[in-house]
């Protein structure tokens, strides 16, 4: 399975952004799927998931939304109101073997990663 983010970029702080993740794989819709970040020092943190409903992160509940398209095996991260601490990589990340759960998973549950996109927000 490949994983292919993109939409990451610059933007002020207040405004919006669109993370898309492109997978491969014949069975995409019973993949679990989730946004992770990391930003400078810090270590990587969860940020989103979904497998038939989304789980959020105290710090985005609000103010992104991880939706999924089976069809085009592709997973969304809409992120407004951005602050400039939503500043940091931010990498999709997909569990393709069960067993399943509702909630979230973490990081080491992922079967595979992408290579991350750049999420920049000004003051």
């Amino acid at each position: 399975v490949q994983l292919v983010e993109s939409g990451g970029g610059l933007v002020q702080a207040g405004g919006s952004l669109r993370l898309s993740c492109a997978a491969s794989g014949r069975t995409f819709s019973s993949y679990a799927m989730g946004w992770f970040r990391q930003a400078p020092g810090k270590e990587r943190e969860f940020v989103a998931a979904i497998s038939w409903r989304g789980y959020y992160a105290d710090s985005v509940k609000g103010r992104f939304t991880i939706s999924r398209d089976n069809a085009k095996n592709t997973v969304y991260l809409q992120m407004n109101s951005l602050k400039p601490e939503d500043t940091a990589v931010y990498y999709c990340a997909a569990k393709t073997r069960p067993p399943y759960r509702s909630g979230t998973y973490s990081p080491d549950e992922y079967d595979y990663w992408g290579q991350g996109t750049q999420v920049t927000v000004s003051s």
